[in-house]
């Protein structure tokens, strides 16, 4: 369900970023609906409105204070590095090298250093897992995570999840996909395999 009316949807409405048709998700599943936060991004006084939204939430909803942020290329970097300004907290992203997420460009988590994930959007917390993952290697703790949306509640991780909006999108995987998708051309805006070609 798309919660029409809500001023923080009319901000993705007027921006162009809810698509429709048939996409194939970064977690492989498929879906009818797309959220495109780049297109945010594309006005940069939307994006620091959204950014302001989601900071205030992040200051209101964290009990104690982090080190550091860390988002996952590419969706994340805007978005983590907004709201780390917005923050005054140090800011790093993590990018697929060989489908996995390393960090590079001389990024250095110190040991025990409390960690906030920022992703644009959370859909099966797969990705958000595997970023986990990054900074449990480098030595830091992933105390929480951030997003603009919250595709639907059944992504389970074992921090608490801040979102500005937390959205109801039917998801299917091959075998329980609807015959009217079928008949819709398929469109993979964030393919793993694309975005780790991207990094090579």
């Amino acid at each position: 369900m798309l919660y029409k009316g809500d001023p923080i949807m009319k901000e993705f409405e007027e921006a162009g970023a809810i698509l429709h048709g048939h996409f194939v998700l970064s977690s492989g599943l498929h879906s009818d609906t797309y959220i495109q936060c780049a297109k945010i991004f594309e006005n940069p006084s939307r994006a620091m409105k959204v950014c302001k939204l989601l900071a205030n939430k992040i200051r209101k909803e964290l009990s104690s204070p982090i080190d550091l942020i860390l988002s996952p290329a590419i969706g994340g970097i805007i978005l983590g590095y907004e709201i780390g300004r917005q923050l005054g907290i140090r800011t790093m992203f993590c990018e697929r090298v060989n489908s996995k997420f390393e960090l590079r460009r001389g990024f250095e988590i110190k040991k025990g250093e409390k960690t906030l994930l920022i992703e644009d959007v959370i859909t099966t917390g797969k990705s958000s897992l595997e970023a986990v993952e990054c900074a449990k290697e480098k030595g830091g703790k992933v105390v929480a995570e951030a997003a603009l949306i919250k595709r639907n509640s059944e992504a389970k991780l074992s921090f608490p999840v801040i979102s500005l909006l937390e959205l109801s999108i039917e998801n299917y995987s091959e075998a329980e996909l609807p015959e009217e998708l079928r008949k819709l051309p398929v469109t993979k805006p964030g393919s793993r395999e694309y975005l780790s070609n991207c990094a090579k």
